[in-house]
């Protein structure tokens, strides 16, 4: 099977003039893209940079960013991408934990060992190729620092057979081919916009285009300039988008299928998406420690909105209780993943490794179920779970009843500390643009849906949710 390190020798030698990856700025062919990682890695390989090293990356999208990646491989080194969100220490954490040996960014001496874009990606051109030749299939391909939602964010160790198996499981569930063309608009910071959005596609023989930021009142004109078959976006993206005004009617003949992982899509804002622009929503459930996704909704059908689908063929996605003993009879417990999508390990954490993968299966810190059909129904976070006075209360539960009010474009729900119940469930909610609803009118329509300890103590109206460097929305924040 191709190696990944061996992508862009192989696609130039099959189509030299074929596009290959395109940005804001500059598009390069396939023996462009070849040109410029072998130039760029004989100047990390001048740096003294080879097998087993990590090369640290600040930079927003564009395709520069790529191209280090296929750089670094090709000497055997590993890549890990820092959010150029993250402050002056917070990068220097990353830059620090994984003992980065040059770190490459278009923004100064952010941290020790900074080397300037420009000077590794246009470089002249290289004498020698700088190819190590095979790269192993257990060496690190990746080092993908959580969101840390718990705490200090850690690294996801992730080789190349890690790499090179979700390609595969996604290319295959997704139906990709040569005809294809993503659109990257998530950060390539994180695994689903690496894999996804830019690996899978050059992988099945297509291209990608690297969206610089995002902006709702650009993006459509975006997507019928560049015409892609697909992208992959975060759910609060799509609520973006169906809040535009109605006027707005964007031609989206291109798009094949529009996918869409990182949280759960409630079933009334993909029916909002897909009645008004026309393009079918595939919605996969997957996390960084197992390289990406682990279940998708088939795009050939059925879909089925409010589950997260199927397991991807070549892993094995399960429930299991608190006793480490396999659900099967349809009641809900901890999903569990394995197969080797699964990550090596969390750098440095060999506790929280063993506590995480346990004898082969990735514990995900999800609650979730399967229907009578086998299609994954996500109930919450673990550490989500309300308890009231006694009682298990799962806050994706009451957000569903909310996301049916008709004014309601997004909603969250969090515990609040109560001094004689432990906690009691507290919503805020975002109505939908020109929509006005009062926190009473919520309340009452929680009341016909839901049991009485289930129904919301306070619901704030709000223009916006916090939200995490991906796009999720950061319930640490509405909780404090």
């Amino acid at each position: 099977m191709l190696h990944i390190s061996e992508l862009p020798d192989v696609r130039a030698a099959r189509n030299p003039t074929g596009l290959c990856i395109a940005d804001d700025h500059q598009r390069l062919n396939n023996q462009d893209f070849l040109a410029r990682v072998r130039n760029a890695a004989a100047v990390l390989c001048a740096r003294g940079i080879g097998a087993g090293d990590v090369v640290a990356v600040i930079l927003p999208n564009r395709l520069d960013l790529v191209v280090i990646m296929f750089a670094a491989w090709r000497l055997g080194a590993a890549v890990t991408p820092v959010n150029p969100g993250l402050t002056d220490a917070e990068a220097r954490h990353q830059v620090e934990d994984c003992a980065a040996k040059v770190v490459i960014t278009d923004d100064g001496a952010r941290v020790v060992g900074t080397l300037d874009v420009a000077a590794v990606t246009d470089a002249p051109l290289a004498a020698e190729d700088p190819a190590v030749g095979a790269v192993a299939s257990d060496s690190l391909a990746l080092i993908i620092y959580t969101s840390g939602t718990t705490g200090r964010p850690k690294g996801v160790m992730l080789d190349h057979a890690n790499v090179a198996a979700m390609c595969r499981m996604i290319i295959d569930g997704i139906g990709l081919d040569e005809t294809d063309h993503s659109l990257l608009v998530l950060p390539l910071f994180h695994v689903n916009g690496i894999v996804v959005s830019v690996l899978s596609p050059l992988l099945a023989g297509g291209r990608a285009t690297v969206a610089g930021r995002f902006s709702t009142s650009t993006f459509f004109d975006l997507v019928e300039f560049v015409r892609p078959t697909y992208f992959s976006a975060v759910p609060a993206i799509y609520a973006m988008l169906v809040a535009l005004p109605d006027e707005i009617r964007p031609d989206t003949s291109s798009l094949r299928r529009v996918i869409c992982g990182a949280a759960p899509m409630p079933a009334e804002l993909i029916a909002r998406f897909e009645n008004r622009f026309g393009v079918p929503i595939v919605e996969g459930y997957g996390l960084s420690e197992g390289t990406c996704a682990s279940t998708l909704n088939p795009p050939g059908g059925p879909r089925k909105p409010g589950t997260v689908g199927l397991p991807l063929p070549g892993q094995t996605v399960a429930v299991m209780d608190g006793e480490g003993n396999l659900l099967d009879d349809g009641s809900a417990g901890e999903v569990v993943v394995r197969g080797p999508n699964v990550m090596r390990g969390y750098l440095g954490l060999p506790d929280e490794t063993a506590r995480t993968v346990v004898d082969g299966w990735l514990h995900t810190g999800d609650v979730g179920r399967f229907d009578a059909d086998g299609y994954l129904v996500l109930v919450d976070r673990i550490k989500d779970m309300i308890i009231r006075g006694g009682e298990n209360i799962y806050p994706k539960e009451i957000e569903n009843v909310l996301h049916t009010h008709p004014a309601v474009l997004e909603a969250a729900v969090v515990g609040a500390s109560d001094p004689v119940l432990g906690e009691v469930p507290v919503a805020h909610v975002v109505p939908l643009p020109g929509a006005a609803v009062a926190a009473d009118e919520l309340i009452e329509h929680c009341r016909g849906s839901l049991a009485r300890i289930k129904v919301p103590v306070t619901v704030f109206v709000t223009d916006a949710l916090p939200r995490n460097p991906v796009g999720k929305i950061d319930k640490r924040r509405l909780r404090s």
